[in-house]
């Protein structure tokens, strides 16, 4: 089967000519050494001492040092000192023969490569080299053979008609290789990925095309978790433990961004559960982040609870009433418990809840919410600053983890683990950058948002978009008669005619949310335990 593998040359056979410093004052001896790694391809300058290692890194590019601990004058770490002063980014690999204990720590808490024990074996001391050397070159060349093979398994598996369940693993898949992609550098592989992802997103959005009313219209079908069931089947139980539950939602989080979190979390928490589940149409936090907290969907709390929905054609908050939602889903579901919840939306408050912190143990249930990701996102399209440091996928997951390392959140994440607590981290919806546009006309009562319309008079090419004339059957509100709601596709998104060139130019390439999409659909539901 030809794959798009084809039209690309992964040739990872040239390597460069890395230059290695080796100071020992007894260096005569290790000449089958030097010459070893010399018929490697390796270019060795030999020094006897920690004074002329000195003056050859003050005057030459070294790649890597070799440096013996145990030399007479200058010592190896003496020696090791004074070159991470002069180089701080030059990989030093120490060498010694003594096991002591302190040795060892000095020579690590000065930031060594590599520790080697003498006697050497010229094997051990190639390990080392290419280790250091050469650990991106291996890592992307296993990286590109391994992803072509899962490459042609993913497009078969794409193929298929797959369910909820099998859809959700693949996206998993897609992401995994994402990332590890991410860390070979290598564009062409990005390339191919980008294409699959593309490719499977237009076979999820016509599989949720096809079963989405039968989702909402139809509970007992085989249906995905959705929002509006999330609390009832996943949170809830969790509160018949003895541990207070911290449940908190970063709005905005997708699978992969969290991928990114979790290596740092991993140091404070065990992983109890890692799943996801599928976010309601429009992806926005008017729907999907009330339906979370209200256990109803959208057209089921403006019927039943009229005085806490808020359509969005009024001015107000949309999402101000979530706490009360989740107040009437307790008592709905019989749960008598004490609750609290915070929103976040600026440093000052979130600095706020990490000191106040401990006055929450008191509670069963803590909702936090958290709404950076969703600011960075809207940032994002607004701020040509935050346009250059996001400015495409890999960007936008390292600048989300940098954020969240200096943030009161992760501050917040330090302090739970420290206590005998249950936290749940999920989002409402994901997002996708968008690149296609599509043409629509609407009046001035139409909602503003990229990835979906909902209004009466729409005017649009109904091919190749998702929409419906029967909102009801969909779970969402009627504002009139003619209500039509028209949801993105993919990576598409809505345009007026209108100054339509400028328009394009302006959001093309930025990330929203609201339609149908594997990154916006398909969201992380996460379960941590400290450990």
């Amino acid at each position: 089967m030809p794959t798009k593998f084809s039209k690309y040359n992964f040739n990872y056979k040239y390597m460069q000519q890395y230059h290695i410093l080796w100071a020992d004052d007894e260096i005569d001896l290790l000449k089958p050494h030097i010459l070893f790694l010399k018929s490697k391809g390796y270019d060795i300058t030999p020094v006897n001492s920690g004074i002329e290692a000195l003056q050859r890194c003050q005057v030459e590019n070294f790649d890597l040092v070799f440096l013996d601990e145990n030399m007479p004058g200058m010592t190896g770490l003496e020696t090791l000192s004074q070159i991470k002063t002069l180089k701080p980014t030059l990989p030093v690999v120490m060498i010694t023969k003594s096991e002591e204990e302190h040795i060892m720590e000095d020579a690590i808490g000065s930031k060594i490569a590599d520790y080697l024990i003498k006697p050497l074996n010229p094997n051990q001391i190639l390990l080392s080299a290419k280790k250091i050397l050469e650990n991106k070159r291996l890592v992307a060349q296993k990286t590109t053979l391994n992803y072509q093979q899962e490459f042609r398994n993913l497009s078969l598996t794409l193929s298929d008609r797959l369910n909820h369940e099998e859809w959700a693993d693949a996206y998993k898949k897609l992401i995994f290789w994402e990332l590890e992609i991410d860390q070979s550098d290598s564009k062409q592989m990005q390339e191919v990925l980008e294409m699959q992802k593309a490719e499977a997103n237009s076979y999820f959005c016509k599989f949720v095309m096809e079963n989405y009313e039968q989702w909402i219209s139809e509970p007992k079908s085989d249906r995905p978790l959705l929002s509006h069931q999330l609390m009832k089947k996943k949170v809830f139980p969790l509160l018949e433990s003895v541990e207070p539950v911290f449940f908190i939602l970063i709005d905005n989080l997708r699978f992969d961004q969290w991928k990114t979190l979790e290596p740092t979390l991993n140091e404070y928490f065990s992983i109890e559960e890692e799943s996801t589940y599928y976010s309601i149409l429009p992806t926005t936090t008017e729907f999907s982040r009330n339906a979370i907290f209200s256990g109803l969907l959208p057209a089921d709390m403006e019927k039943y609870h009229p005085e806490l929905w808020v359509n969005e054609d009024e001015e107000q908050s949309k999402n101000a009433n979530e706490d009360k939602f989740l107040a009437q889903q307790l008592k709905k579901n019989k749960i008598d418990v004490k609750f609290s919840y915070h929103k976040i939306l600026n440093l000052q408050q979130g600095k706020q809840l990490a000191e106040n912190l401990s006055n929450l143990m008191g509670n069963k249930l803590n909702i936090i919410v958290y709404n950076f990701v969703d600011m960075l996102s809207h940032a994002r399209t607004d701020m040509a600053m935050i346009r250059e440091l996001a400015s495409d996928e890999s960007a936008y997951r390292s600048l989300t983890k940098s954020w969240f390392l200096h943030s009161p959140l992760f501050e917040i994440m330090q302090k739970l683990a420290e206590k005998k607590v249950k936290v749940v981290i999920t989002t409402d919806h994901g997002t996708i950058r968008v690149q296609k546009p599509y043409k629509i006309v609407g009046d001035r009562e139409t909602n503003t948002n990229l990835r979906y319309k909902a209004g009466r008079n729409l005017s649009f090419e109904e091919k190749g978009i998702f929409f419906t004339r029967k909102p009801e059957r969909f779970g969402l509100p009627r504002r009139n008669i003619s209500t039509t709601y028209v949801f993105t596709i993919e990576n598409q998104f809505l345009a007026y005619p209108n100054n339509y060139n400028y328009y394009v130019n302006y959001y093309k390439d930025t990330f929203q949310h609201g339609g149908l999409s594997l990154e916006e659909m398909i969201i992380p539901y996460i379960e941590l335990k400290p450990r």
